[in-house]
């Protein structure tokens, strides 16, 4: 428990315990390790369509623009199942192909291709965070945002930014995913106060209102995280179903779904299993489905209770393999429970630590 501690402060194991021996040097890698999104990092790197800016040309072909579509749809649906490995190959020669497009099509196609490119890398900033690469996370909302701008498609804009503010989160930068996304709400705030809201503005600010609690959360903001929470309720109600506008996956479920995560991130687990032990999110994707057990798990071994906890993560890692063993979250519990239960550790959370290099 004082690794645990030692970790979560950035101190060496010896600040809290002197008597502990020093870590032994870690042996030299035989070769660099590799991320399922290494390959997408690269499509972010330098500029995306040099070759157009040196040759000017006119020579998109619109037939092409339905395979684009599906491509994208695609996409969303690799990051939605946590397919980390087929997203990155799948963007490697799309990304290119909707960069060259925006800039070679005539007029009257433009803003539908910039559209495509923003929810792509919409798409690829979502991923970036889940797998802990907040920095290329950053650089594709800022794509989105930019590409969302010049499809005319202000919404699009706005839920570009909550992408951001995840990017902010996972680095720590609290005050500037606060800052972006507190400006973010009060605009749309305004918007939907002085007109008859479409659900998908109901969609994206209620989203905001939800990143808001997270980053309240992250920072021990206990009651400014719930009142986001009762905000974010407040919006769902209003919408009344369950949506994927923007995919952002905003309705009543989400909230509640939400309401757990902030709650275990509060350290009050036992609120977060009274509020989803009993919430069916099956008509939610598979991510937020597994979301929703990792944090259950997180919540039970809050709680002391081990048995449950590892229960709830197996499940997860069934829905969702690759989100359960690369997710800092769900690491680090699983790291918990392999402390906790030493040499007693049953097979099957030796199996699941292992899979999730989680054994150190």
């Amino acid at each position: 428990m004082l690794r645990l501690l030692a970790d979560g402060l950035g101190v060496p194991l010896q600040v809290l315990q002197p008597e502990a021996p020093p870590a032994a040097e870690p042996e030299p890698a035989t070769q660099a390790e590799t991320n399922d999104l290494d390959q997408a990092r690269l499509v972010l790197s330098g500029h995306p369509a040099v070759d157009v800016l040196l040759s000017p040309r006119e020579d998109f072909r619109p037939g092409t623009l339905n395979d684009l579509r599906e491509a994208a749809e695609r996409i969303w649906e690799l990051t939605h199942t946590d397919r980390f490995a087929e997203l990155s190959a799948a963007l490697g020669p799309l990304m290119p192909r909707l960069e060259r497009a925006t800039r070679t099509a005539p007029e009257e196609y433009r803003p539908e291709l910039h559209g495509l490119t923003a929810r792509t890398y919409q798409a690829l900033a979502a991923a970036f965070v889940r797998q802990n690469e907040a920095d290329a996370a950053w650089v594709a909302a800022d794509r989105a945002i930019r590409e969302a701008e010049l499809a005319g498609e202000p919404l699009g804009v706005f839920a570009g930014i909550y992408r951001l503010a995840h990017a902010f989160v996972r680095l720590k930068h609290l005050d500037q995913a606060e800052h972006a996304t507190a400006m973010a709400v009060n605009a749309l705030q305004r918007y939907v106060n002085d007109h008859e809201p479409t659900p998908q503005h109901l969609s994206v600010l209620g989203s905001l209102h939800l990143m808001l609690a997270l980053a309240h959360a992250r920072a021990g903001e206990r009651s400014a995280a719930r009142k986001q929470i009762e905000k974010a309720r407040v919006v769902a109600s209003r919408l009344g179903e369950d949506r994927n506008d923007f995919n952002l996956e905003f309705g009543p479920t989400n909230v509640e779904i939400q309401a757990v995560s902030t709650a275990v991130d509060l350290g009050d687990a036992g609120e977060a299993l009274d509020i989803g032990e009993d919430l069916d999110a099956s008509g939610l994707s598979v991510e937020r489905q597994a979301r929703l057990l990792m944090d259950l798990g997180r919540a039970h071994a809050q709680r002391r209770h081990f048995g449950e906890a590892l229960n709830c993560l197996l499940k997860a890692e069934d829905m969702a393999p690759e989100m359960i063993r690369t997710h800092i979250a769900s690491r680090e519990v699983i790291r918990e429970l392999m402390l906790v239960a030493g040499r007693s550790a049953s097979d099957e959370l030796r199996a699941l630590a292992d899979r999730a290099d989680a054994l150190g």
